[in-house]
């Protein structure tokens, strides 16, 4: 069983820069998280022999502490020798668990990433639907499930059907929700949310007055514009009741036997507007800076934890990048992870893009480079994992067991995130842990059309959530056609439904009156 968090990011910059530490300045960092019994013994790696601290596990042995020893006269202080994996180094990078700051431990090292289910009823409530497909994710053998969006304010939705935090009003749902773990090992957090601008009209609970706001009034620019309203710019006193929604939603998710909680700071929503200079044109103290710009995910994050138990996992979804000219760029957001280290945060999932540049759909990085291999984000992962100790969750275009092995042992991340795999497969993870699957056969459904292909490769996993939720099988083989059809239907149905008095699950049925 690993302890995170990994040894310091200033303890790793002391090691000089030598072939050997070249070689594994990542990877051992990663080896070190997946120790168990250090041992004093002869370190052969260096001209000098000298005492070394050796970590011995299933993966690798290394030394990876060594005392101030002269080597020709000069002081060195690092890794000396690191040596081969064992034969089963990948079996145990995928299924060995790692315990967080908070406390609560991942029993391996998949999760099922945050999808977009749009299963909830029209108050926000979670379905019985919804609870079934959970169910069949949560044994699906990820260690960490994470729910797709759950927004903070009824006034303002992602998507119709999002679930809805306010209050306590939907708390049983929401236990039953919770529940869905139980006999596995998996860990299940909610993801936390706020659209800001990524709200599309009419996106409101029944009876609500639609109030998109944003950090400034920038308003979309997508193609598509006509479908959003533009923003309003947050008063100071409404920026401190967005803080206290967030707090709000994660006490409630704590009571109602949630594991924890994920801020979702990325993908262009709210917090990631307020991190963004082009859509943050702020001359207060929310806005200018790029300490200025954080303030509100930090403000957030200090709130959730102040209401919250000790060992709930509080973690936050990040962008790499927005991918746009004047954006949110790497730099900043290496600065924003360092921020959220220092102030204990537990796991940092790294994605990127925004509904203008969208990035986290098809791996539409800038570099051609990037999109052609399998991980869309992975050399920002690589960046991070040098310079931040938080654990790293990684989500985007996994699909081959031996990717993921690299991912995990090669010290860029600690968590690999799935989500259309699992959707495509149930039993993917499962199969991934046995050693019995090497690859996933999930790819992106597309017209050729970017407009169209974003919201239909979303809409062709959902409809599988909704399988799921039914108690049926996925339909892997179902077509972008068919896809097309039923997605249309079902935005359509969603948004004419609340106003024709209907439920989602058909047309409200009227009490018979008893006779006689």
């Amino acid at each position: 069983m690993v302890t995170a968090p990994r040894p310091s990011a200033s303890a790793r910059a002391m090691a000089p820069v030598t072939m050997a530490s070249r070689l594994s300045r990542s990877r051992a960092s990663a080896v070190s998280r997946f120790f168990t019994m250090p041992m004093t013994v002869p370190c052969t790696g260096s001209p000098v022999r000298c005492p070394c601290t050796l970590y011995r596990n299933s993966l690798y042995d290394v030394h990876v502490r060594c005392p101030d020893t002269p080597h020709g006269g000069v002081s060195q202080r690092g890794i000396c020798e690191l040596m081969s994996p064992s034969p089963h180094a990948g079996q145990a990078a995928l299924s060995s668990a790692l315990t967080l700051g908070c406390g609560l431990t991942l029993p391996n090292r998949l999760a099922k990433a945050a999808t977009s289910e749009h299963l909830a009823d029209r108050f926000g409530a979670p379905t019985a639907q919804l609870i079934q497909a959970y169910r069949a994710m949560a044994a699906s053998g990820v260690g960490l499930v994470i729910s797709g969006n759950v927004m903070v304010d009824g006034s303002s939705l992602e998507a119709p059907r999002n679930v809805v935090i306010e209050d306590d009003r939907h708390i049983d749902a929401l236990r039953r929700w919770s529940a869905v773990t139980a006999g596995t090992p998996a860990r299940f957090i909610l993801q936390l949310s706020h659209p800001g601008r990524q709200s599309m009209r009419g996106n409101t609970l029944p009876g609500r007055r639609q109030d998109v706001v944003a950090p400034s009034s920038v308003p979309l620019s997508t193609g598509a514009d006509r479908l959003f309203r533009p923003p309003r710019a947050l008063r100071e006193e409404e920026i401190a009741d967005i803080i206290g929604r967030f707090a709000r939603a994660a006490e409630v998710a704590a009571a109602a036997g949630f594991h924890g909680v994920q801020l979702h700071a990325a993908h262009g929503y709210l917090l990631n507007q307020f991190l963004s200079p082009l859509s943050n044109r702020r001359t207060d103290r929310w806005g200018g800076s790029l300490e200025n710009r954080m303030r509100l995910l930090i403000e957030v994050f200090r709130a959730v934890k102040t209401v919250t138990p000790d060992d709930f996992m509080v973690a936050v979804k990040l962008n790499s990048a927005d991918f746009q000219r004047g954006g949110f760029e790497p730099d900043d957001s290496l600065a924003v992870a360092k921020a959220l280290e220092a102030e204990g945060v537990d796991l940092i999932e790294i994605s990127g893009g925004t509904y203008e540049n969208t990035a986290m759909f098809a791996g539409t990085s800038p570099r051609e480079s990037t999109r052609q291999r399998e991980a869309y984000f992975m050399e920002f992962a690589e960046r991070f994992s040098r310079d931040v100790t938080v654990p790293m969750m990684l989500t985007g275009g996994f699909r081959t067991r031996q990717v993921m092995i690299d991912a995990l042992t090669g010290g860029a991340v600690d968590v690999v995130g799935l989500a259309r795999p699992i959707t495509h497969d149930p039993g993917f993870p499962r199969d991934l842990l046995a050693g019995s699957a090497e690859r996933s056969s999930a790819r992106p459904r597309n017209t050729g059309r970017k407009a169209v292909d974003a919201f239909l490769d979303s809409a062709w996993h959902q409809q599988q959530l909704a399988r799921l939720g039914r108690g049926k099988d996925v339909r892997p083989k179902r077509g972008t056609a068919a896809a097309l059809l039923i997605a249309t239907f079902v935005t359509m149905r969603d948004i004419l439904a609340p106003r024709l008095g209907m439920t989602f699950s058909g047309p409200r049925k009227r009490r018979r009156r008893p006779h006689g």
